[in-house]
């Protein structure tokens, strides 16, 4: 038997369909005896694959982790499974051992790091266990040879999703995933892509899954959408895609094949792409059920965009605020704020540029964060290796500085001033305040009118500094909300 653990990441409330360990089940089914085991639904995972390991046949213990509150929770239970049934050979795949692989092998409790597309590395490996190949032969895998020195093979060429079997959806309660959100009562995930063809040098997803994207056909997307709908009563779905709107045909086909679906959805896509949309292709949008679209703004400075190679202008982030308020979808801009050149120009032009697209569309949503290096295989943007030295292991990952970085709480940048980022968060929850988020479905409105009250005359005058009230009315909003952590 085959296990794969999909260890816990969020709380019951915002659990979704663990795509990773789904897609992996996909090529298992019907040739391998398996297991899905999920923290996000199994309040005690380690008991469940304990059980499982004393009741079947079990060769490999195959673990999905990302970065953060899965990479913590899959390391406190694979160092148990690796104390008490020493016996199991341990693979970690997905973004983590991607990107950190060497890291993830200094563990004693991994065997394997499993880097990018996982499908076909997992089929060779379990020949690999069986004596069938040797590791050696596998694409993609980094593992520790038979005198503890680590070994990292060639990268595996990514593969479109129309390349492997559908996700086995049977095997899962499926109706524990499908939760309330601001798109729907009944939420899905879908991920019809895979990779991404551009270069921005501060994010890590084009080193873990190559700088091509590769798509599902519209029509298989549609299959699996009228699965969703037609099975489990589905009425929304996030699509995890990095660009969903890659190529305006592709759209267009897509959108009227879903359209009658009846889906409101979320995706992320690009400013420069669809700023080149037509009319009809918008509104083509709008009907296939799109709510909402996350772009990646990430700054007000053409000069920090161009050092981070994003390829996009702030004047075709105006035109995409302007444009999706006449379709009638909000849009989410994010920014990564702190050029490490000269952090204070950059915070100074960006915080000026988002209170533009406000004037624009009040209604966008909006999202700021400091700039997080991720290791790259070259260069990190904005010359800082010599500035960062990263943790050598899962459990130095998994410390409080560490964990902060990783969720951007402090990233410690030492490029930037303590003002510059008091500035920054000041200025995030103002704005957060004056336009509370509409996906916080939980949230009264009662605390919205609140936040917004309170915080008018800040926003009004530009006076960010000491938001004392603002973080108080909020703390207070989140304690008055309705807990269903249960459900």
């Amino acid at each position: 038997m085959i296990l794969l653990f999909h260890p816990r990441a969020v709380k019951p409330r915002s659990r979704r369909l663990p795509l990773a360990v789904m897609a992996l089940a996909a090529v298992l089914e019907g040739r391998e005896e398996y297991e899905i085991v999920d923290g996000n639904v199994d309040d005690d995972p380690l008991s469940t694959l304990l059980h499982l390991i004393d009741t079947h046949h079990v060769e490999l213990l195959g673990v999905s982790v990302m970065p953060g509150p899965q990479m913590a929770a899959g390391m406190e239970v694979c160092r148990e499974i690796r104390k008490l049934r020493p016996q199991i050979p341990i693979a970690w795949g997905g973004y983590f051992p991607s990107i950190y692989p060497e890291a993830t092998l200094n563990a004693r409790y991994v065997d394997y790091a499993v880097r990018g597309q996982g499908e076909e590395t997992l089929l060779e490996l379990i020949e690999a266990i069986r004596g069938l190949r040797t590791p050696d032969t596998i694409l993609g895998l980094s593992y520790k040879d038979k005198f503890g020195m680590h070994r990292s093979n060639a990268e595996r060429p990514m593969k479109g999703p129309d390349s492997f079997p559908w996700m086995p959806f049977h095997r899962l309660p499926v109706e524990k995933y499908l939760r309330p959100s601001f798109f729907g009562k009944r939420t899905a995930v879908h991920h019809a892509s895979i990779g991404c063809p551009f270069n921005c040098s501060f994010c890590g997803v084009h080193a873990a899954y190559g700088r091509t994207e590769k798509f599902e056909s519209p029509a298989r997307t549609e299959a699996i959408l009228t699965h969703l709908v037609e099975k489990y009563g589905a009425d929304s779905v996030q699509f995890y895609d990095m660009n969903f709107f890659l190529r305006e045909d592709h759209a267009v086909e897509l959108m009227n094949r879903i359209a009658g679906l009846n889906l409101r959805w979320w995706c992320e896509a690009r400013v420069d792409i669809m700023s080149r949309y037509s009319d009809d292709t918008m509104r083509a949008i709008k009907r296939g059920g799109c709510a909402m679209i996350f772009f990646g703004a990430e700054s007000g400075s053409d000069w920090a965009l161009q050092e981070m190679q994003k390829g996009i202008t702030t004047e075709e982030t105006l035109i995409m605020a302007r444009r999706t308020r006449e379709v009638g979808i909000i849009p989410e801009f994010s920014f990564v704020v702190g050029n490490p050149k000269d952090p204070e120009r950059d915070t100074r032009e960006t915080l000026a540029f988002v209170r533009k697209i406000k004037r624009i569309n009040p209604d966008a949503e909006i999202i700021i964060q400091h700039y997080t290096p991720t290791p790259q295989r070259g260069a990190m943007y904005g010359d800082v290796d010599d500035k960062v030295s990263f943790p050598s292991s899962p459990a130095e990952w998994a410390s409080k500085e560490w964990m902060d970085f990783t969720l951007r709480v402090d990233t410690r940048a030492p490029w930037m001033k303590r003002e510059t980022k008091r500035l920054i968060d000041n200025f995030e929850t103002v704005v957060a305040s004056r336009w509370p988020t509409v996906q916080d479905i939980r949230a009264p409105r009662w605390g919205r009118y609140l936040l917004q009250t309170l915080s008018a005359w800040r926003y009004a005058t530009g006076v960010y500094s000491a938001p004392y009230e603002l973080v108080w009315a909020q703390r207070f909003i989140d304690l008055r909300k309705p807990k269903r952590e249960s459900l």
